[in-house]
């Protein structure tokens, strides 16, 4: 009896879902990368070429927008034309704009490689690509196999940004765009080789499953699924309350600390390099709590754990205020460790409700919530800036957002479970 447990559990430790998800993580993680240098090149390039810093943000802004706008449209192509396709056309799309950006000379043309390609394929590969790999491989595990692919982009950045930052800072930008223009042209044929659309194409069934699941028939025109899955979405009351918090999310996190949180400590004498060092500590909490959400997702409520993630997160933003000084307190160091656990956990629950609702479109409905989610980082990454010129201190700031955290939490007790699990709302899109 215990041998046959022994090889049953050797073989769900070797399911081909494992290795699909393994190579997934692995492109997610180059992808997150490419998001740690445009603070790096700021300098070099305003120092080079003499352009303004606005200018040089532009590209960066037209990447993040990008980046949201082109996860739903990447979900829909993969159901039309399959993960491992559009994965490595990203991935190559990605090595292009970089490439080309290491022989650029004008302002536009950094726009249009890093921000339009670099944007185009990093999007493509967004948290919106592990919801895919996830609704199409694993029956069981969902909740923790999305924690750890959400968490894939913040750990690429943990990973590069010190030899990254070590590059420029010896050999200049150049060769650090070099590094993952290899590192992505490396990745292609690896995910060509390992990563599979569904199980049904190599006469499996998903992890978890206790029978054959068909690979579904691909839907003509991603491009209109895409619109159409939001356009059906957007009448329903789930999409709107998920889509009203995750925008919270985007501000209070993205928006508000990725953009804000130096300056803010630097106003209480802190030096600039101490308060990105809490950035990063941040950073390496967050995957730890992104996978713990994940696996607490498997046997929990989604709705009211992303209630108390945003709960906690508000209550947290509120006393940052209080905890602000020119050292670090321990006090800072618990705000520090329990943002970074709560920063990515509200993914898994999100993704959890997507799929829940919509079934099949899940993935592509995620997207558009992902969308809300950069929207709202856009706006709060402007109005924090806007605020400080306006009042001269950020205090106000983190009141307000914690406040809006509060919404957050209501906004996901509000979401009904009144649909069937797995079944999706949106017959219309289903009929495409």
């Amino acid at each position: 009896m215990d041998a046959v447990r022994t090889l049953s559990r050797r073989s769900r430790l070797g399911h081909r879902a494992w290795w699909v998800a393994s190579a997934a993580l692995l492109a997610i993680v180059v992808a997150g990368a490419f998001s740690t240098l445009p603070g790096l090149l700021t300098g070099p390039l305003h120092q080079e070429f003499g352009w303004s810093r606005g200018s040089i943000g532009l590209a960066a802004s037209v990447n993040m927008v990008l980046y949201g706008l082109t996860a739903p449209f990447a979900a829909a192509f993969m159901d039309r034309f399959g993960i491992r396709r559009v994965v490595v056309v990203a991935l190559l799309v990605i090595a292009a704009g970089a490439g080309l950006t290491t022989v650029m000379t004008t302002a536009w043309q950094f726009t249009l490689f890093w921000g339009l390609l670099v944007g185009l394929g990093t999007g493509s590969m967004s948290t919106a690509f592990g919801a895919t790999v996830t609704q199409r491989w694993f029956v069981r595990r969902r909740g923790l196999v999305t924690g750890v692919l959400a968490s894939g982009s913040v750990f690429g950045q943990m990973v590069f940004l010190p030899a990254l930052s070590w590059t420029v800072g010896h050999h200049g930008w150049r060769p650090s765009l070099v590094t993952l223009v290899l590192a992505a042209c490396a990745t292609a044929p690896l995910m060509w080789l390992v990563l599979r659309d569904h199980p049904a194409d190599i006469g499996r069934e998903p992890y978890g499953a206790e029978r054959h699941v068909p690979r579904p028939v691909p839907s003509e025109g991603a491009g209109r699924r895409a619109v159409a899955v939001l356009r059906d979405a957007v009448r329903t009351g789930p999409f709107r309350l998920l889509a009203g918090a995750f925008a919270v999310c985007g501000a209070s996190t993205n928006g508000i600390m990725w953009t804000h949180f130096t300056p803010a400590a630097h106003d209480h004498g802190m030096p600039a390099t101490t308060a990105s060092s809490l950035l990063a500590a941040i950073g390496v909490f967050n995957v730890i709590g992104t996978v713990a959400s994940g696996w607490a997702t498997d046997r929990r409520d989604p709705r009211r754990l992303l209630a108390v993630f945003f709960a906690l997160r508000g209550l947290l933003l509120m006393c940052l205020p209080l905890l602000m000084s020119a050292t670090v307190q321990p006090s800072m160091l618990v705000f520090v460790v329990a943002f970074g656990l709560l920063d990515l956990a509200t993914v898994p629950p999100v993704v959890a409700l997507c799929r829940e609702y919509y079934g099949d479109s899940g993935a592509v409905v995620f997207g558009w919530v992902g969308a809300a989610h950069q929207a709202g980082a856009a706006v709060a990454a402007y109005g924090g800036g806007a605020a400080r010129d306006a009042i001269g201190s950020y205090g106000p700031v983190w009141v307000a957002l914690g406040a809006l955290c509060a919404g957050a939490a209501l906004l996901s007790l509000l979401v009904r479970r009144d649909a069937p699990a797995g079944r999706p709302c949106l017959s219309a899109v289903d009929r495409l």
